[in-house]
């Protein structure tokens, strides 16, 4: 491989964000633990599900490249790290069509997700259709469009509703065609803490987001207050991981998940105390990996 096509595979690598993708598989794990733990799982629908998630996560990441660059929120001035149509590494003709390719990357795989999972069954074939069908166009429109939702303090209800409550009650649904209400409870685990890791980003960016136009919760907040919200989502995630254990309680292994919390209060006393929004940045690593820990050693539990 020659020096520059290195350089041309680094950028895509670089595109992809390969870090985000620990925090989007963390609820498909949740999802996919759940249904082992009542024993109706499929290791085929469980591998689609990842499938279709890295796609749609990749998707995400490109799209948000190429949409700040438009709008400009993408520039010099911006903290975190430099992006890949701003460096000027990939053109916006190639992320365009990069984005093109994840979208019918996801669709295909998700179609054959519904497949494998519920055969026959039109109706529910058709909602979940429907949801995979949304999930491409919030990927696509977080920072693309006129109207692209985050820009308007809308992203912190999406990547809830995505990366928790659709992705972990999905998976359970589409491996054991079943659905309890209490499964709301890690759902709504697995999205506070993905909107965490969206809060950190947008700490770190706020001032450059307001100087931009993009008008995320956090610029909303203030630094300070966004500080505190962060705080909630992850002890609210605890709880209700909590809570939901207490419900269905069997053994003391379902506490496994309690193993992660000195992770979780160390960076919240961390991120309290830093001042220079630019040393957020590590952070984020931090809370994804944690998020994934969180979501596995919360299913083993489960199981166990």
């Amino acid at each position: 491989m020659t020096t520059n096509s290195q350089s041309i595979f680094s950028a895509w690598v670089e595109a992809f964000r390969l870090r985000t993708l620990p925090l989007a598989l963390s609820a498909i794990f949740m999802g996919s633990l759940l249904a082992v733990a009542d024993g109706r799982y499929d290791v085929w629908i469980i591998s689609l599900a990842v499938l279709t998630t890295l796609f749609l996560q990749i998707l995400s990441n490109l799209a948000n490249d190429y949409g700040d660059v438009l709008k400009g929120t993408d520039n010099d001035d911006r903290i975190g790290p430099k992006r890949a149509v701003q460096s000027g590494q990939i053109s916006l003709r190639q992320m365009k069509s990069a984005i093109i390719l994840f979208a019918m990357l996801s669709f295909v795989s998700g179609l054959g997700l519904l497949y494998v999972s519920l055969g026959n069954h039109f109706l529910i074939s058709l909602l979940f259709l429907a949801l995979g069908l949304a999930a491409i166009a919030a990927s696509i429109k977080y920072t693309t469009g006129r109207h692209a939702y985050g820009y308007r303090g809308l992203g912190d209800v999406f990547v809830f509703i995505f990366f928790g409550l659709v992705a972990v009650l999905g998976t359970y649904y589409l491996n054991s065609l079943q659905f309890h209400w209490h499964l709301l409870l890690p759902a709504a685990a697995m999205g506070f803490l993905s909107t965490g890791v969206l809060n950190l980003n947008n700490m770190r960016d706020m001032d450059n987001d307001r100087a931009s136009g993009k008008h995320t919760i956090a610029s909303r907040l203030g630094y300070g207050r966004a500080r505190i919200y962060h705080a909630l989502l992850v002890i609210f995630a605890l709880v209700f991981a909590t809570i939901y254990v207490l419900l269905d309680f069997h053994f003391v292994w379902n506490f496994l998940f309690f193993l992660t919390v000195p992770l979780f209060i160390r960076d919240l006393i961390q991120i309290y105390k830093t001042q220079d929004k630019a040393l957020l940045d590590p952070f984020l690593k931090q809370l994804a990996l944690s998020t994934l820990l969180f979501s596995l050693l919360f299913g083993v539990g489960i199981c166990l």
